[in-house]
């Protein structure tokens, strides 16, 4: 059953940022994580980056060796969002503000769940909840085309890249608002 694309609002009071149909429940929602959403979004980020890992062939990516206690604290200190289908986490991202730029991370949504708009919707949600941004910078791997594909459908356009080892060079991109 195919499901209608994330609708993106303005975030108001207490409302999701954005919603989405769920084959089990009416709505995905994207809000501001909690402290105590760090481990099921560790956990989630784990999934995620499982295939990245296997794709670069090093198990030792951020993503994976990263620790509750990090999530946790990122949580406190920048903006992180998640989309959660009734009680489940299926996505999140990261940003944080450096001047009027806003640096993106760890943009994760449950492999079973890929395909269906959420990754997009939590970046939109994203732009929103950081009015101040004039910019925002991530980066992937550049083998990663899927990514490559999204960020670039979304407005990003690649300022450099950087090879980091022998086997990863990592692809900047930007948009600016």
């Amino acid at each position: 059953m195919k499901r209608p694309a994330v609708r993106v609002r303005v975030p108001e009071a207490e409302r999701p940022l954005s919603r989405t149909a769920d084959r089990v429940c009416d709505v995905v929602d994207i809000t501001r994580a909690l402290p105590e959403d760090a481990g099921e979004i560790l956990t989630l980020q784990r999934a995620a980056y499982v295939t990245e890992a296997q794709l670069y062939g090093d198990p030792f990516i951020g993503p994976l060796v990263e620790s509750a206690e990090q999530v946790r604290e990122f949580i406190g200190t920048g903006v992180v969002l998640k989309a959660t289908a009734g009680a489940r986490i299926v996505g999140s991202v990261r940003g944080r503000l450096n001047g009027s730029t806003c640096l993106v991370g760890r943009l994760v949504v449950a492999p079973d769940r890929q395909g269906e708009g959420i990754g997009g919707g939590l970046l939109a949600a994203l732009h929103d909840a950081l009015p101040d941004a004039t910019t925002f910078d991530l980066f992937t791997g550049h083998l990663s085309g899927g990514n490559l594909r999204l960020y670039r459908r979304l407005g990003y356009r690649e300022t450099h890249r950087e090879r980091v080892q022998d086997h990863l060079t990592l692809v900047h991109l930007r948009r600016d608002v």
